[in-house]
């Protein structure tokens, strides 16, 4: 599917942070009737901000800077019409006020490279529920700051700011909230900085540039809360299309000092050929579903995040009946490290961070049935990186080197390593099915031409693709899940000769419930 820019003087203001805490990962001693002791990890405290940016938004400059053209919310209309009539790099500033658009549902504000809108305290843009964009076009390095937007209308999987996902934007100490769709959109080299995404019908951001790769992104110290009001996964049952945050097809992010928080569905997820990202000093909690999925991708680090309280709805509504898949609050499904793609790592590494009273922990995720080519592939059209055409990935080739690997997502070369996972039951309230780590795939069914068919993936998961946990700190009564669905296993089990897994690592079962 699908920069650094200098700032003006008096929007040099620090990002709104509360620091918590830190939370080592201290060593805690080893219980349980299968549980073997092993030496301590080293202690790997973990400082983690929030970014409390809906509650006291910074503010905007009180008087038009110099050259700068004022907009009068009195009228109508009035910035999409001096937009138009200036040059480039003109710079905009917004009284103070709700301003509009023309009541058209197409009308919205089309900028010019180099344009910057600022908002005075108190500047709003607001949609009226009639328009579809606040601002959209092609145009280059647009800056937006300080502005309140809201009340847009924009289709599904369409956004309000940055609706064609114009490469080299800067969207920073803006609200944007009350938004149908997603809240914005994102090109190359965008920046997204200390703002409130909320309360928005379907994502706070869309990642999503439909006539290319989004490369050079950043997200930092943003409030992402509340997200996916229209609650979409259950009108379009299985679309993967909600989130605090979705990316597609992008090729390095910096993901760090968010705060996620209380999304209707996933905190971040990153769905279909991302790679290089790094996912850092984020606190992730109480989102309905996971607080990261990680799907079909490439080489990421994860690190130093506070992940708590995560998963509690979808995951409790997953496992209410029969269904014993290890449902995560860290899903990485087909998702690994591959050197042949080009990153800053050549690895997905999740380290130094602290999991607290999830629903589950991290689980590693195969489906045997999912590859280019296959009818099974939800991510219908795309390949991976290593196969351009599509096609090729059929028979008799693909059951031979090098397509027989590279046609397929590959959850692989992962370390998962000196992290805190805790979990209390009482906190949770839950009784089975919340306590798992795993590493699996299903058996291979389909098309009836797949070269992988049977357990060939689960074994290769399992045992072949350098999936490795060592040196973790584990509180409470945690199970672990290897190759199938039907392994739930304890401790002394998956450390054990054939699973060989948490070197290094330490389990107090009697902790936290």
């Amino acid at each position: 599917m699908r920069i650094k820019r200098g700032h003006w003087a008096w929007a040099a203001a620090p990002l709104a942070l509360t620091l918590l805490a830190a939370t080592g990962c201290d060593s805690g001693s080893t219980s349980g009737a299968d549980a073997k002791p092993s030496a301590a990890p080293s202690s790997t405290p973990v400082a983690v901000a929030v970014a409390r940016v809906c509650a006291k938004p910074a503010a905007g400059p009180a008087k038009a800077p110099a050259g700068a053209v004022t907009v009068d919310p009195a009228t109508v209309g009035d910035l999409a019409a001096k937009t138009k009539s200036n040059p480039a790099n003109t710079t905009f500033w917004l009284r103070p006020g709700k301003h509009r658009l023309d009541p058209d549902r197409y009308a919205q504000v089309i900028p010019k490279k180099g344009n910057r809108y600022l908002g005075a305290p108190g500047a709003v843009l607001d949609g009226g529920k009639k328009n579809q964009y606040a601002f959209g076009g092609a145009a280059r390095d647009v800056t937006i700051s300080h502005l309140t937007v809201q009340g847009f209308v924009a289709p599904h999987d369409q956004g309000v700011v940055n609706h064609d996902s114009a490469d080299g934007w800067v969207i920073e100490h803006a609200t944007i909230q009350n938004n149908s769709g997603a809240g914005l959109m994102a090109g190359a080299r965008q920046q997204v900085r200390a703002n409130c995404l909320r309360d928005n019908g379907q994502y706070g951001m869309n990642a999503y540039k439909g006539d290319g790769r989004i490369t050079g992104l950043v997200v930092e110290g943003n409030e992402i809360v509340g997200n996916n009001t229209g609650d979409w996964e259950r009108r379009r049952e299985g679309c993967g299309c909600t989130g605090g945050i979705k990316f597609w097809d992008v090729n390095g992010a910096d993901v760090r000092g968010n705060w996620v928080h209380d999304n209707r569905g996933t905190g971040l997820w990153a769905d279909t050929n991302n790679n290089d990202f790094r996912i850092e000093n984020n606190v992730i909690e109480a989102n309905d579903g996971a607080a990261l999925i990680y799907e079909t991708s490439y080489n990421a680090v994860i690190r130093k995040n506070m992940i708590r309280r995560n998963n509690w709805v979808e995951g409790r509504k997953y496992t209410a009946g029969d269904d014993n898949f290890p449902y995560a609050t860290v899903y990485l499904s087909e998702s690994g490290g591959d050197p042949r793609v080009r990153a800053r790592t050549d690895k997905i590494e999740i380290y130094r961070n602290v999991l607290e009273n999830n629903w589950n922990g991290i689980t590693l995720w195969e489906n045997a049935d999912r590859f280019c080519n296959s009818p099974a592939n939800t991510s219908s059209g795309d390949c991976t990186l290593l196969v351009k055409d599509t096609d090729r990935c059929a028979r008799p080739g693909i059951a031979k080197a090098p397509l027989y690997a590279d046609c397929r997502w590959k959850t692989q070369r992962v370390d998962i390593h000196d992290n805190r996972f805790v979990l209390d039951k009482s906190v949770v309230k839950c009784t089975e099915k919340c306590d798992r780590m795993a590493v699996l795939a299903n058996y291979g069914t389909y098309p009836d031409w797949s070269p992988y068919q049977g357990e060939k993936v689960a074994e290769a998961i399992t045992h072949k693709q350098d999936n490795r946990w060592y040196d973790n700190v584990y509180v409470g009564p945690w199970k672990f899940v290897a190759q199938d669905t039907s392994q739930v296993i304890g401790f002394g089990q998956w450390q054990g000769k054939r699973y060989r897994q948490d070197a290094g690592s330490t389990l107090d079962a009697r902790a936290g419930g």
